[in-house]
């Protein structure tokens, strides 16, 4: 039977959840992931290493500074080396906190869903010897938590995504750029690279993502909720942006206003899509509904995919492919 998702603990509950939490992933997760994401010297990623790991056909995401010159000449196709990541490898994760990851139609909000991702993926690293830093974002960079490699920086990790955000002073909205524009500016050195986000923010932020790839290994971490994606008929109901705090009253009976509903998720659905692809980074998609196991592993398909060289297309949970499907 696959492992419970697992939920984060509610403001002002006792420091032992967050130990709990992270004490149950060890056992249920991470034996799992181990042999998927790195071996015992060499991480399953590729990076900046100096020992050249593999040759393949160049992609409009790659560095141009690893094109094979001789091997291009040869083929007359451009080729570009794929070097094994040094031991010591450095993931960051940029961690959007604000109003709208703190919801779930169920039992399990998008702030859970991204604790439990974190988690999991920073122990696999940091039990290796890597280190994991992260930024931590409300309505500004508020954290800036520096790379570390023990089990205790962690759980540090895991108590400040739980602390309570300032306040928003006239209810603003979410602006990614300003947490990938800061991440450019701290992170110096190439690293692995999560940007956990539900992905609902001001216009602006693609071109940074871009940029950020260019220097980095992206993984765009996606989260969502169902009902963001269909609206059931639940009646009149009033519906409140999280951050603004403006509301909304809606007749969800109508079929006509469901279909709008329904339409405009799709539009945007693509829109992410296409802006991942500009970018050139992947994405794996989080739901609320989902198990964390089958993500982590869909997470170590994804990075088999990138180092055979293959543009890996968004991993998305299976009850969001069934959906697609049917379309």
């Amino acid at each position: 039977m696959p492992p419970r998702p697992p939920e984060t603990a509610r403001p002002g509950a006792p420091a032992r959840a967050t130990e709990a939490l992270l004490q149950r992933l060890e056992w249920t997760v991470l034996r799992r992931l181990d042999g998927f994401l790195q071996g015992d010297y060499r991480t399953f990623l590729r990076g900046g290493g100096v020992d050249l790991a593999d040759l393949r056909e160049y992609q409009l995401h790659d560095d141009v500074r690893h094109i094979d010159w001789n091997v291009t000449a040869r083929m007359q196709q451009p080729y570009v080396r794929q070097f094994h990541e040094d031991r010591d490898l450095t993931a960051w994760f940029l961690l959007d906190l604000s109003g709208s990851v703190d919801f779930g139609s169920a039992d399990v909000t998008k702030l859970a869903v991204s604790a439990g991702f974190v988690a999991a993926l920073a122990r696999v690293i940091t039990r290796h010897g890597n280190r994991v830093g992260a930024l931590l974002y409300g309505h500004e960079v508020d954290t800036v938590l520096p790379p570390g490699a023990s089990r205790t920086h962690v759980l540090e990790l895991l108590q400040r995504m739980r602390a309570p955000r300032p306040p928003v002073a006239g209810g603003g909205g979410t602006a990614l750029y300003d947490l990938l524009a800061t991440a450019e500016g701290v992170m110096r050195r190439r690293s692995l690279v999560f940007v956990v986000s539900d992905f609902i923010s001001a216009p602006g932020w693609e071109d940074a993502l871009g940029r950020l790839a260019q220097r980095h290994d992206v993984v765009a971490v996606r989260l969502f909720d169902p009902l963001e994606m269909a609206l059931p008929d639940v009646g009149l109901v009033t519906l409140e942006d999280a951050e603004t705090g403006e509301q909304l009253f809606v007749d969800a009976t109508d079929p006509d206003f469901r279909a709008r509903y329904a339409a405009l998720a799709e539009e945007a659905e693509e829109r992410l899509d296409a802006a991942f692809a500009r970018a050139g980074v992947d994405m794996l998609e989080l739901a609320t509904d989902d198990d964390l196991l089958g993500a982590l592993l869909r997470f170590a398909d994804l990075r088999r995919q990138r180092v055979f060289g293959r543009r890996a297309p968004p991993l998305r949970p299976a009850h969001l492919q069934a959906r697609e499907a049917r379309t």
